[in-house]
């Protein structure tokens, strides 16, 4: 049965494919859709890449028909841009007309009255959402690349084993592990006795076989473990095997840290790689980056305090330790980029951290993966519960969107850290507000 999706501004700003992604149905764009995607498309962010996107999109389906007719999509289905509904009877007077919003309400309430039980508002916007439901017209966000946050792979499981098995583990430095097929590269376990639960072994899973950590107790500027999710994740931080590196947790638990301890380790010490690259999505409530005074070291320092005072506690044992940062920054061992600048940039051999990454969105995670160079390691860190973007949320957001993409890739690895080792009250605050 052929349906009617009708596509709000906000998901296609999201994800400019989403034209492309229902198959053999029917996608109506809404003109002011259109006009609201043309005011965006001179903004030099990823909103503004993708306004650019959806309209050579949809300029390009003019050369295979009329788009107020709808033009056959390679996949059987059609996209058609429809003009907007004003003189509904069924459409309430309260609702101001001249909105963009009710505008779009009103294109859809009038393919509802047409094909009822088989159209479909698809928005990001949760009041819009609410205001089809008060219309009876059905509503739904964009589930393509959304994730089942509360099932996300958490990167560690657990096993049983003798006291032979975790002998032979730490004697042999591996151990078979049966029923592999169901465990993803990377994966950690907690093997553990039945018969003598004191008697636990940390070890890690690739290609059908369990090792011992090697960086479980590593000392990396002056940081170790606390705990054993910590302990998962200096493995995969540690490990230069390991590309691609994805750490979620609650405020608190490490995440930034450990990642700027490991970074600097291996790029100040081991000179593995030759700069550590952070960078932050800048998603301001109020005015963006562009209105702050200054150079752009001076528009980018407010946004990346929090990477400055993870670095200060890294070199709290220095006397001039704000000197020695600026020193590094200088030199160009340590490189902080807002996510704007980083379009088009191919960055080899650099150890890049991504800090706050829940509030990109699955395609801005596309764009700083791709621009990964030889030799180069990404580790991305965030909280899919802390979310700023209006449009993202725990399972729509980049951050998961990779997780759930990548487990199964031998250049991955994931880890969840549960435990808050930042103070007592920021874990009270993390758990019960």
């Amino acid at each position: 049965m052929i349906k009617t999706f009708i596509l709000d501004t906000n998901v296609l700003l999201h994800n400019p494919d989403a034209l492309f992604a229902f198959e053999e149905n029917r996608v109506i764009v809404p003109f002011v859709v259109v006009e609201e995607i043309d005011s965006q498309k001179m903004r030099q962010d990823e909103i503004g890449r993708n306004a650019r996107l959806v309209s050579r999109n949809l300029d390009g389906m003019r050369a295979h028909g009329h788009l107020a007719e709808g033009v056959r999509l390679p996949s059987g289905g059609v996209v058609q841009i429809e003009l907007n509904h004003q003189n509904l009877d069924a459409f309430p007077v309260v609702l101001d007309r001249g909105k963009y919003d009710n505008r779009i309400l009103a294109v859809a309430c009038h393919f509802h009255k047409e094909n009822p039980g088989r159209t479909l508002l698809v928005t990001k916007d949760l009041n819009l959402r609410v205001k089809a439901d008060v219309l009876g017209i059905p509503a739904e966000d964009l589930f393509k690349d959304t994730v089942d946050y509360p099932q996300l792979y958490e990167g560690v499981g657990h096993l049983n084993g003798t006291a032979e098995d975790m002998n032979a583990l730490y004697r042999e430095g591996e151990l078979a592990l049966s029923g592999s097929e169901c465990a993803c590269p990377h994966q950690f376990f907690v093997l553990k006795d039945p018969d003598s639960p004191s008697q636990s072994a940390l070890c890690r899973h690739l290609d059908g076989t369990l090792y011992p950590l090697n960086y479980a107790d590593a000392v990396n500027y002056g940081v170790k473990a606390r705990n054993k999710e910590q302990k998962f994740a200096l493995e995969l931080l540690m490990n230069d095997d390991i590309r691609v590196v994805t750490l979620v947790g609650r405020a608190g638990t490490g995440k930034t840290l450990l990642a700027l301890a490991a970074g600097l380790t291996k790029v100040v010490e081991h000179k593995v790689y030759r700069r550590l690259l952070v960078t932050r999505p800048v998603v301001p409530i109020g005015n963006d980056l562009g209105y702050l005074p200054g150079s752009k070291e001076d528009k980018l320092r407010p946004w990346m305090q929090p990477i400055f005072d993870n670095l200060e506690f890294l070199h709290a044992d220095i006397k001039h330790r704000r000197q020695t940062i600026e020193q590094l920054i200088e030199n160009g061992t340590l490189e902080m980029e807002a996510l704007t600048y980083i379009r088009g940039r191919s960055i080899p051999k650099q150890f890049i951290v991504c800090d706050e990454a829940q509030n990109l969105t699955p395609v801005m995670i596309k764009t700083l993966v791709t621009r990964v160079g030889e030799k180069s390691k990404i580790v991305f860190t965030g909280d899919p519960e802390q979310i700023d973007n209006p449009y993202l949320n725990a399972g729509s957001n980049g951050l998961t969107y990779l997780v759930e993409k990548m487990k199964g890739e031998a250049l991955a690895g994931h880890i969840i850290l549960n435990k808050g080792e930042r103070s007592a009250v920021a874990e009270l605050g993390a758990k019960i507000l």
